[in-house]
Order: structure tokens, then C-alpha cells, then sequence
């Protein structure tokens, strides 16, 4: 082989090689670049979520972990479009409890409590303090159910540190669209406006009045908390057991918890015609009888806890209780939702309250620190040593107020629930987690 044939060759050798090195050198310079424009692709992503987060004016914490679709909604149904708030509402639905490094562990025959609220920070200070001393709590899980986003509401309960702890926020609640539907638009018909003369919109109760958005957002949220504890929470939606519901304006006892565990057991036994369990009389001013004897009767809103059969029988009744002409959620089910089930419907409970409504105004009162609707702006609530322990015994018997008194049939409901969008959303909340195909 000559010489000049090798030169060659070690020169078409090199050239290559240096090619090669070109290649190799392009393709990491391309690779680097794609990875730099991923890196800041999914850093302005971040950076314009966190914008986005911090203009509702609410904390959301990290959702990445959280594979729960908390909007599986029907197909055919058609809730209000989100606004901003309302979205972030949604997502901040999905977080996991608080407190769950101090409470890794929760009983596995857990009643959990459901507190659902307005916008009344007085009265919410005061059922949590309450629960704080109430034994067994940290067993268990606190739901907190808020009509809308009060940001001194949310504040309280963040502070709460004596059991698991999770927030659900009404993300249709009328008190976060200031300009249309569920809450007031310019279009809204007002009063007793003749919507044809006014040209406005919305129809009427049977009063003749059309609807406040202020006062139908009571039965709104009941109802919407009702379907999404049961049908729409991964804590929950698995749970077997019973859910005690209470309000902001129910002071509970340190023995409630306790009380109400025996209560449940004794339900099937003592009473199979008892759908629930309740802390307090039906009688709102009542603190019991203080006999030695259990007591049946019709159920109470303060303190009432049943289970998923009975939750079942309710949801049944969505019609009903959607239609039915009367803002009060309880009125609604105590007139309609009850009778229709089709024999008697009792409630369970001890002779001695275990629980006790200390509100002194409605709803939407009682809202400042100065106008807090308790006497004199301090709730005095005596706490006895017996409303301390268990004081009820399995061995008692049971009597049966068969005959209480309340609404006759015939009655028609005291209105503020006329309005077809009202009917038509209530209906929906009752739809939202079972989903169907469209052809179905």
C-alpha cells in the first residue's frame, strides 16, 4: 500500500471523525435546548396557576397527589358555568383533611361529624369550642361545610387542632355570583314584578314573591352538602357508618360523641321504626325530660345523624324535595320528604340534651362583633358534670311520642321556593355524582 493511499485514507478518517463530533455536539445542544424550554414551559404554567390562585383570594394547597374527580357530573345535566372563585372552590374541595399528622389513624366504627355553616364567626367560635372538648372527637373526621367563601369563617376553622379536619365549600352558592344566576342578575325579576311587564325574569312562589337568592341559599346548600358528603367526598363516599350533622349555632356537649356511638347500636334494637339518632329534642327549647328511659319521636335538626340506607330513601326523594314551596330545608323534609316514605319516621335519642341551639336570630344575622345575635354578645351555656360522661344506659326501655305536634296535612310551605332555576339546580346537586352516558 503506498503512502499517498494511507494519507488519504487517515485524512477521509479524520474528516469523518470530526463529522461524527459535529453530530454528536448538534444533537446535545438540540437536547439541552428542548430541555430548557420544557423547564420554563412548566415553570411559567406554575407561575400563572399561582396568579391565577392568588386572584381568588383563596390558599390552595398542592393538588398533585389528589387523583379524586371531585365534578364526575351527569352528562345531561347543566349547572351554572364557573366563575373564578367558584373554581377554585372546586379544587380546594379536593384537598386532603388537616391534622392528619396528628390523627394518622381513625377509628374504624367512626361517626363523622359534618358542621355545615353561613357566614356567623361568633356562633362558629363558639360550636368550636364546644367540639373541642367533646371526648372521643379526635377519633374521628370534621367535615366543614361553608355556604360560599367568608374568609374569617375559613380562618377559625384552619385554627381547629384537636381532630382531622376538611373544608368543603359550596362552589354554586348564590353569595358567589354578584351578577348572575344563582345569585342576582341585572334580568332578575324583584319583589312581586309581573315578569311580562317588567320584562324580567323568574317566576314566582305561591305568594306571589320571587326568589332572594340570600334566603334560597339556605336549602341550596343543605341540599348540595347532603349530596356531596354521601355521593361526592373519597373520605366519605366509601364510609358504611353514620354522619352526625350539626350547625354553627349548636353548642354540643362533652359527651356527645360517646353518647351518640350507643345510640346508633341501640337504633336497630330498640327502635326499628327510628331512621336516625338525634343529640336534642325536636323541641329546640328543650334540654330533655331527665327520665331513666330512651325516647322516640319525630326527627330534630339540632344534632341528627343517620346512615347511607337512610341517605338512600331521602335521595329518592329528590323531587319532592326540590319542589316542595318552602325555603327551610327541615320544613321541606319534616312536610314532604318524610310522609312519602310511607310509615313513621322516628328519631332516637337519650332523656337528657346532649346538644342545645343557642342562636338567638336567623340566618343571616349576627354576623358582626358587635351585632352577634347571642345575649349580650356571650353565649352562657351551663355544663354539668353528667353532660360530661356517658349518661345512657342500654338497658333502659324505649317511650314513643307517637303523637307530636307539627304541620297538618295540607300545608303548603311558607314560599321563598318558586322559581323553575331553583327547582331546576336543586334536581341537578341530586344528579351531580351519578354519572350517565348520553344515551342512557
Amino acid at each position: 500500500m503506498s503512502i499517498k493511499y494511507i494519507d488519504r485514507a487517515m485524512a477521509s478518517y479524520k474528516k469523518q471523525r470530526i463529522r461524527d463530533s459535529v453530530i454528536r455536539r448538534f444533537i446535545v445542544v438540540v437536547s439541552l435546548t428542548l430541555a430548557a424550554v420544557l423547564f420554563l414551559f412548566f415553570l411559567f404554567g406554575m407561575n400563572s396557576s399561582s396568579l391565577l390562585m392568588n386572584e381568588s383570594s383563596v390558599e390552595i394547597n398542592s393538588v398533585t397527589e389528589i387523583g379524586f374527580n371531585n365534578s364526575a357530573l351527569v352528562d345531561s345535566i347543566k349547572l351554572p358555568t364557573h366563575n373564578r372563585l367558584s373554581k377554585m372552590l372546586e379544587i380546594k374541595n379536593q384537598l386532603p383533611p388537616r391534622n392528619m399528622d396528628l390523627y394518622p389513624v381513625l377509628a374504624k366504627d367512626r361517626i363523622v361529624i359534618v358542621l355545615y355553616v353561613h357566614n356567623r364567626p361568633q356562633y362558629l367560635k363558639v360550636v368550636v369550642e364546644s367540639l373541642s372538648h367533646v371526648s372521643g372527637i379526635n377519633e374521628t373526621l370534621l367535615i366543614v361545610s361553608h355556604d360560599g367563601y367568608f374568609e374569617e369563617m375559613n380562618k377559625i376553622v384552619e385554627d381547629i387542632k384537636f381532630c382531622q379536619v376538611k373544608q368543603v365549600f359550596a362552589p354554586y352558592s348564590p353569595h358567589l355570583y354578584t351578577d348572575r344566576f344563582p345569585g342576582v342578575s341585572v334580568n332578575d325579576c324583584k319583589d312581586k314584578d309581573d315578569p311580562i311587564e317588567k320584562n324580567c325574569e323568574g317566576t314566582t312562589d305561591q305568594y306571589g314573591n320571587h326568589r332572594s337568592p340570600k334566603i334560597v341559599s339556605l336549602k341550596h346548600h343543605w341540599w348540595w352538602m347532603m349530596n356531596t358528603v354521601w355521593d361526592g367526598l373519597k373520605e366519605t363516599i366509601g364510609h358504611s357508618g353514620d354522619i352526625l350533622f350539626i350547625e354553627e349555632d349548636h353548642f354540643i356537649f362533652p359527651n356527645a360523641y360517646h353518647n351518640l356511638k350507643i345510640l346508633t347500636k341501640l337504633k336497630p334494637i330498640k327502635c326499628p321504626d327510628c331512621y336516625a339518632a338525634n343529640l336534642a329534642p325536636s323541641n329546640v327549647k328543650s334540654r330533655g325530660e331527665g327520665w331513666d328511659i330512651l325516647v322516640a319521636e319525630r326527627m330534630g335538626n339540632v344534632g341528627y345523624t343517620f346512615n347511607r340506607t337512610v341517605w338512600r330513601k331521602i335521595h329518592k326523594k329528590a323531587k319532592e324535595f326540590c319542589f316542595f314551596d318552602d325555603y327551610n330545608w327541615d320544613i321541606t323534609m319534616w312536610v314532604t320528604v318524610y310522609p312519602s316514605f310511607g310509615g313513621p319516621v322516628y328519631s332516637l335519642r337519650g332523656p337528657r340534651a346532649s346538644a342545645v341551639h343557642f342562636g338567638k336570630c336567623g340566618l343571616h344575622q349576627g354576623q358582626g362583633e358587635n351585632a352577634a345575635c347571642v345575649d349580650n354578645g356571650v353565649v352562657n351555656i351551663e355544663t354539668q358534670e353528667i353532660d360530661k360522661v356517658v349518661n345512657i344506659k342500654r338497658e333502659w326501655g324505649l317511650h314513643v311520642f307517637s303523637h307530636q305536634e307539627g304541620y297538618q296535612a295540607g300545608f303548603r310551605g311558607w314560599g321563598g321556593w318558586g322559581d323553575k332555576r331553583d327547582h331546576q339546580m336543586c334536581l341537578d346537586f341530586a344528579k351531580m355524582y351519578h354519572r350517565k352516558s348520553k344515551t342512557s
